[in-house]
Parts: C-alpha cells; sequence; structure tokens
C-alpha cells in the first residue's frame, strides 16, 4: 500500500491553503484528493470580486484567487489527484479512493486534513408546498450556470433566503438582463454580509423582505408564479399577508451544509450547532492526527479566513507527522484542555478547547452570533473573572467574530477550566 505523510481531502481553497502550508512546515510526501476535474473548488465559479483583501492586499475575483494558491502548489511540485472521490478513511488513516483511471485504490497516511468544504441546502429540506416544476435552483447551481455554463436559467426571478450566494446572484441575474423581484428572508436579519446587501441589492433598488417565506409555488411542468407571506416569531406564515409573484425561476440561498459524510463515517465527535466536527487549538478532531479546516469545520464569510485557518491545519498536521516520525511521546504531565463554552448570543466557538502546552503565542478564537446585537460588548470570562471586554457598535449572524487567546495571559491561570465567551449588551 501507498503511504503519505499527509492526505488532504479536498482541493478548493481549504485543501490547498493547507497542502502549500504542510509542504513550507518541512513534510515532502502530500496528496490533495479532489472530485472535481480542477482544483480551487467553488471559487472557480465565483466571478465577483472581493477576495484575497486579508490574504493578498489586493482584491482579487475567485478564480484569480484560486489560480495564486494553484500556482504556489504548483511552484512546490504538490502532488495531486482530480475526478477522485474518497470513499472511506478509517481510524487507522487508511483512505479508500475511487478513479477512472485506477479503479479502487487504498493508500496509508499519518496525518489526514479533512478540507471537503459545504453544500447548499436543497428544498427538500424546506417544505415548501406545490408541485415540483422547472426552474426551481439551489442558488449555488444558478451560479455555476450563468458563469462557467453560459446559461441563463429564467428571466423573472425570486430568490429566497439572503445568504451571500443569493445576494450576489441577485446582482448577477440582473446584469444578465432578467428581473430580480424580490429577496425573500424567513428570519428578520440577512444570512449576509452587510457590504452584498448595498452593492447587490440597495444598488440595483431589488427589495428585501426580512420575515417573509415562501408558502406556495405555483406551475406543474415550468414555474409560473410563487407567493409570498409574512412569517411570526416563531417562523408561521401569518394569514392575510400572502403577496402574489409571477417567475420562471426561483433561486434558494437557504443555508449551507458543511460535508461531512466521511467525518460522520470515521465516528468523529460533530458540533451539532456547526454540523462540523469538535477540534482542539491544533485543528484536530477527535481522532489524533485527523485535522479539519474550512467550510467543513464550520462555515466562513470570507475565503482568506478559510485560507488562513487552513495553512494554521496545514502546520499543525506537519508537527503532528514529524513527532510520530521522531517518536516524540507527549507528556503524559500535559494538563487537561480547558473548555470553551459558547453562551447568551454566541452559537459556537471554533476550536472547542485549548490546551495551553501546545497552542500558538496567540489563538484566534472564532464564532457566530445568533441575532443581531448593536452597542454591545463580547466578553470572555476564564472561569467567572472577566478577562476580555470588547466593545462592538453590531454583531450579526451573517458575519465571523472572533476573540484572541494570548498563551503569556493563559499561562496566569494555571487552574483554569472554563473560557466562557458571551455577548453582553451595554
Amino acid at each position: 500500500m501507498k503511504a503519505y505523510d499527509i492526505v488532504i481531502i479536498g482541493g478548493g481553497p481549504a485543501g490547498l491553503a493547507a497542502a502549500v502550508s504542510a509542504r513550507k512546515n518541512g513534510i515532502d510526501r502530500v496528496l490533495i484528493l479532489e472530485r472535481d476535474k480542477e482544483l480551487g473548488g467553488i471559487l472557480n465559479q465565483c466571478i465577483h470580486n472581493g477576495f484575497g483583501l486579508h490574504t493578498f492586499k489586493e482584491e482579487l475575483t475567485g478564480p484569480e484567487y484560486a489560480a495564486r494558491y494553484i500556482a504556489q502548489a504548483a511552484e512546490l511540485n504538490l502532488e495531486y489527484k482530480i475526478n477522485t472521490m474518497v470513499m472511506d478513511i478509517s481510524h487507522e488513516k487508511i483512505v479508500t479512493y475511487m478513479n477512472r483511471e485506477e479503479g479502487m485504490q487504498e493508500i496509508q497516511a499519518k496525518a489526514v486534513i479533512l478540507a471537503m468544504g459545504c453544500r447548499e441546502r436543497s428544498r427538500g429540506a424546506l417544505n415548501i408546498p406545490g408541485y415540483r416544476p422547472a426552474g426551481i435552483f439551489s442558488a449555488g447551481t444558478a451560479q455555476r450556470l450563468v458563469n462557467m455554463e453560459g446559461y441563463l436559467p429564467g428571466r423573472e426571478v425570486v430568490i429566497l433566503g439572503s445568504g451571500d450566494i443569493g445576494l450576489i446572484m441577485a446582482r448577477r441575474m440582473t446584469l444578465e438582463g432578467a428581473k430580480v423581484k424580490v429577496v425573500s428572508e424567513l428570519m428578520p436579519y440577512s444570512g449576509g454580509l452587510k457590504r452584498n446587501i448595498v452593492q447587490c441589492l440597495d444598488d440595483y433598488g431589488i427589495p428585501l423582505k426580512l420575515s417573509h417565506t415562501v408558502i406556495d409555488i405555483r406551475g406543474k411542468e415550468r414555474l409560473e408564479g410563487i407567493t409570498l407571506a409574512e412569517v411570526d416569531s416563531h417562523g408561521k406564515p401569518i394569514p392575510g399577508t400572502e403577496e402574489d409573484y409571477t417567475c420562471d425561476t426561483l433561486l434558494l440561498s437557504v443555508g449551507l451544509i458543511p460535508e461531512n459524510e466521511l467525518s460522520n463515517g470515521m465516528g468523529i465527535d460533530m458540533n451539532r450547532v456547526t454540523s462540523g466536527p469538535n477540534v482542539n487549538e491544533s485543528l484536530e478532531t477527535s481522532i489524533p492526527g485527523v485535522f479539519a479546516c474550512g467550510n467543513v469545520l464550520h462555515v466562513h464569510d470570507l475565503v482568506d479566513f478559510v485560507s488562513e485557518e487552513a495553512a494554521a491545519a496545514g502546520k499543525n498536521a506537519a508537527e503532528y507527522v514529524m513527532r510520530e516520525k521522531s517518536a516524540v511521546q507527549i507528556s503524559k504531565d500535559i494538563k487537561s484542555p480547558i473548555e470553551l463554552e459558547a453562551v447568551e448570543g454566541v452559537r459556537y466557538t471554533v476550536p472547542k478547547t485549548v490546551n495551553v502546552d501546545r497552542m500558538t503565542d496567540r489563538l484566534t478564537v472564532r464564532f457566530r452570533v445568533g441575532a443581531v446585537y448593536q452597542n454591545c460588548f463580547v466578553s470572555a470570562y476564564f472561569d467567572n473573572e472577566r478577562v476580555i471586554h470588547k466593545k462592538r457598535p453590531v454583531v450579526a449572524p451573517g458575519e465571523m467574530e472572533d476573540i484572541k487567546l494570548d498563551k503569556s495571559k493563559l499561562l496566569e491561570y494555571p487552574d483554569l477550566k472554563k473560557i466562557t465567551i458571551k455577548i453582553e449588551e451595554a
């Protein structure tokens, strides 16, 4: 059986950044396995700009951003296989994959990095009544049709959900000559970045209806129209608020789900809020030597943060392989990890636990909130003592937040058991 030091599942922005980082940290035998026909992942269909401001200090389109990392992978002579589907990963890190050229193969990895990204939630998860006519697409599918295949899905468009892909497709369809009639959002706030609401809706006069959802779909062969209704605080339609729209296309931008079938199959400890693995300060899952990064771990708002997180995963995986090779045993004296608890407005944290002995000098903890809060504080309590109290004019579910944990500060609390992160209103 062929052996590699690190096998990376997924060749999108997370997989590429992790592979580049692993190679730069001294690992020679790195393999990327990608199921699509090319590297780059979802970035290849994101032809709008706004990428790379943090990573490259310039504004790039999605394909340009991906090309930077693909070029780095080529320079470092990284090995990859495309059109290759990973079928299974065992606890012993034996990776089973399949492609046309080799058939079914097994390879042994010393470490595995999960970077499979995420997929869109489908209509089947929404329980919208009505027939199943042509003309209903996920926003990402429509994006691929327009930007890569050269097809326009329709002329009169309604968009359900205000996630970033839906907002961007409202602008994209408008620029291609379609009429986007309305963007409807079930929640009382948008699920996308504020800049996308401004640049993709406000600039084109497209209305955004918050606390509204689709309650009926008309048409048998082809979509003919939909009915919107306002919803109450429990998400139930309010009688008498129905509005009919004629349209031939309905785009769904109703959330992203991390692609964790492989993770579940391995028996990794999962987080019910993110639908991704629980990880420690090294982005290592509950299985030693298996790391996770990018949208398979938790859905990010900016690809720059995906790359930053993946680079850390690549570095940590490289250090794990080096320790295994040199047979360095982790000291039994290492203290129990500190648990990170998300409460009072904070939905989750990545990582979930922190071991001070193994963390970097400064650790970024990322999280999302569950509602819109204005003039509030992001606070962190070390056991019962408030240590971080950061003023924020506004925090919203559509944008990731973070706090920084300094190792030197944590060392001042040798008996620390729990760090609690919460939103405190002013």
